[in-house]
């Protein structure tokens, strides 16, 4: 399938299972007659397939070592596009960061290492399944930076345009995004 071909498709995916209208408070606080819950996309075989093959395109030039992000969103993207970089020949590792660290075992706040690897010095891309104020990313940000790594960039699959891009920009980080909310706003 060809690039455009998988994006138009993956956005019928998201419009049928993800993207819906009503009132609904965000996890930025903020109201809005629109929402977008990704997971049922990313946990659909086709949709996690054509999430991780569009978003490795779009992320395969940027020398990056690591993805992955906060945790519940970023959880099933790392997995998708890490395996997809493999079969690739271009492995990309995920891990993911703990909103809060547990509380007993490790108490790691970063997930998904092996003992002795590191995030330091390391590329990293920050993914989020839908982004609002860019609040949520820049927790995986500053996790992600006390740990010694580079942040290349944050990715989303959805920006809902809604002050993300000034966030990341006054933060000094490229931000981009699979769709706008604008694309599915339309119909």
């Amino acid at each position: 399938m060809s690039k455009s071909a998988s994006r138009a498709r993956l956005a019928e995916i998201i419009r049928k299972r993800s993207f819906g209208r009503g009132e609904i408070t965000l996890a930025s606080g903020r109201k809005s007659d629109f929402y977008f819950n990704l997971k049922p996309t990313m946990l659909d075989p086709e949709g996690a397939a054509l999430l991780a093959e569009l978003t490795y395109e779009a992320l395969k030039d940027d020398k990056l070592d690591f993805v992955g992000g906060l945790e519940m969103g970023a959880v099933p993207l790392a997995g998708a596009i890490a395996q997809l970089s493999w079969l690739k020949g271009h492995p990309i590792a995920a891990f993911f960061v703990r909103k809060k660290p547990k509380e007993h075992g490790a108490k790691l706040s970063v997930e998904g290492l092996a003992k002795g690897e590191s995030l330091a010095g390391k590329r990293i891309v920050i993914v989020e399944d839908v982004t609002t104020t860019g609040g949520s990313a820049l927790k995986a940000v500053e996790a992600v930076r006390e740990a010694g790594g580079e942040i290349a960039l944050v990715f989303t699959m959805v920006d809902r345009e809604e002050g993300a891009t000034e966030t990341f920009a006054e933060a000094g980080l490229q931000f981009r995004a699979l769709y706008k909310a604008g694309e599915f706003k339309k119909d």
